[in-house]
């Protein structure tokens, strides 16, 4: 049953749990979490990963291939279960029960992104999640930003300016997913925001394929690697990189088979790692000094936050920045994105805008996510 308005007003919490899965393709995070104050509260937090195998079954519809309408149905059925498990272990590490929860903010996992085409598509049946848990559910966020003229993408703009900017401090956000993406919360300034390119997701890819590691751990073999200019020079002459914003990518432009295809074939595997590092390092602070300006604090969530080697490249080359993570600004690297679902959920049911037009390019402020009643 939909909770009125005047029962949420006289509540004293103000709990929703946001879902999030993203390019990395290893899992889901989800967190409960309480809007009552400013900042948010994190009331809980789950991480869970994706079974054996099924991170293949989601990279093979990334191409055309038999059967696929019906396989995206099936696959986005068994990813809600995942979804409605991680939604189960956080109310029951919160000892809160589902009629508690006002919604639950869910992204989908995406397989293709492409918004000059005017899509862009999440795998998921927000409509069985909410009969799973009994919650209301707000799902499909970035369809009305792309049906007015954005690029759906990226959206944690806005919540990072909800909970990040400070008076007086030049912030940059950096998320560090598998694509990477910064928020610019200048003082005096309107928000900016765009993706930067490849953030794990060719580090991940490229560590699969040499070893049974889903992730090089504090990028540790990329450090035993020596960068190779020339590849380094291929990987930054990619369009996207120098495109102006706003902008946002996906797989459909960073992959392993277009990695492949700037490779020679004999380089050293680790040396190839700490070229993917390096990649990564440069776009984003190129980026960040072109667009952004250098920033007093580059705040950094995301898997990749972990990733110690870059974190020391990132501070390397912004030497006037203070590089942390925002744990020290009290929302853990992990849960960051899910929580910026939860808070577009919010949004929704209150019926105010989620995007930033300054950030998308949308035609002007929507309300984002379709809302499925329980």
């Amino acid at each position: 049953m939909k909770i009125s308005d005047e029962n949420r007003q006289n509540s004293a919490d103000e709990l929703y749990i946001g879902i999030m899965s993203g390019t990395s393709l290893d899992g889901v995070d989800a967190v409960l979490a309480d809007f009552v104050a400013s900042p948010p509260k994190l009331i809980a937090t789950h991480f869970l990963p994706y079974p054996q195998g099924f991170s293949s079954r989601l990279l093979a519809l990334q191409k055309v291939g038999g059967d696929e309408l019906h396989q995206a149905a099936v696959i986005g059925n068994e990813i809600v279960r995942l979804y409605h498990d991680a939604v189960e272990v956080v109310l029951e590490k919160a000892c809160i029960k589902a009629e508690s929860v006002l919604a639950v903010g869910c992204h989908g996992q995406t397989i293709r992104h492409n918004p000059h085409a005017g899509y862009s598509l999440q795998l998921g049946n927000p409509a069985l999640l909410a009969e799973l848990c009994g919650i209301n559910v707000v799902a499909d966020f970035r369809s009305r930003d792309i049906a007015a003229g954005g690029q759906g993408a990226p959206l944690v703009p806005a919540f990072h300016e909800a909970v990040f900017r400070v008076s007086g401090i030049h912030r940059v956000i950096l998320n560090l997913g598998g694509i990477a993406n910064v928020t610019n919360l200048a003082p005096g300034a309107g928000v900016t925001g765009f993706d930067t390119g490849p953030g794990n997701m060719l580090l991940d890819a490229w560590v699969q394929r040499h070893s049974n590691q889903l992730f090089d751990e504090n990028g540790n073999w990329a450090s035993r690697g020596h960068v190779i200019p020339g590849l380094l020079d291929n990987l930054l002459s990619h369009p996207f990189i120098n495109l102006a914003p706003p902008k946002s990518c996906g797989r459909e432009q960073f992959n392993i088979d277009w990695l492949e295809s700037v490779l020679v074939g004999i380089e050293p595997g680790h040396d190839v790692q700490a070229t993917l590092l390096e990649y990564s390092a440069k776009t984003i602070s190129s980026a960040i000094e072109c667009w952004c300006g250098l920033p007093d604090e580059l705040v950094v969530c995301g898997g990749g936050a972990h990733n110690l080697t870059l974190l020391k490249r990132l501070s390397a080359l912004l030497p006037q920045t203070r590089v942390m993570t925002s744990d020290m600004l009290g929302i853990g690297a992990d849960w960051v994105e899910a929580m910026a679902f939860a808070w577009l959920a919010r949004q929704a049911m209150r019926g105010h805008p989620g995007n930033l037009s300054s950030v998308t390019g949308a035609k002007g402020a929507r309300i984002l996510g379709a809302i499925h009643l329980c």
